[in-house]
């Protein structure tokens, strides 16, 4: 029987396409975004466009208040730390010039996905290596 509560490399994958599809239908640099649909022309705003805004603001809190329960202030640092270094590192290889914003724009949005998608993540990923259960868990 599949339980609810078990993690895998999928359940990562979902959740990681779900804040591919939030920070990219937010702001990216096509032209196609919330932002450059709503935001920019702001005095002009219709329903639809103030509906859409509420979806993804619902969006933005649901990632960002499980992110920062489940990584914690320290947790966030250790992560915006480890992909900092990582995006410097392919800045610094040559992969990626840093005069290219839009390319730098992508992979900053992408690092954020990330971080959103591990926040999600995190508590089933500490349970399933520490075998400890979260305060949320102690009714399954």
């Amino acid at each position: 029987m599949l339980r609810a509560n078990r993690f895998s490399w999928g359940n990562f994958i979902i959740r990681f396409i779900m804040a591919l599809v939030l920070v990219f239908a937010s702001y990216n640099p096509t032209g196609y975004s919330y932002y450059d649909w709503a935001i920019r022309l702001l005095p002009e705003v219709s329903p639809v466009k103030a509906f859409a805004g509420i979806v993804l603001l619902i969006g933005w809190i649901i990632f960002i208040r499980a992110t920062l329960r489940s990584l914690g202030f320290i947790g966030i640092l250790l992560a915006v730390a480890i992909f900092g270094t990582l995006f410097w590192m392919i800045i610094d290889w040559g992969f990626v010039s840093a005069g290219n914003i839009e390319a730098v724009t992508y992979i900053s949005q992408v690092i954020l996905c990330f971080i959103l998608a591990t926040g999600m993540s995190w508590s089933h990923i500490r349970r399933r290596m520490s075998g400890q259960v979260d305060a949320d868990d102690v009714d399954n």
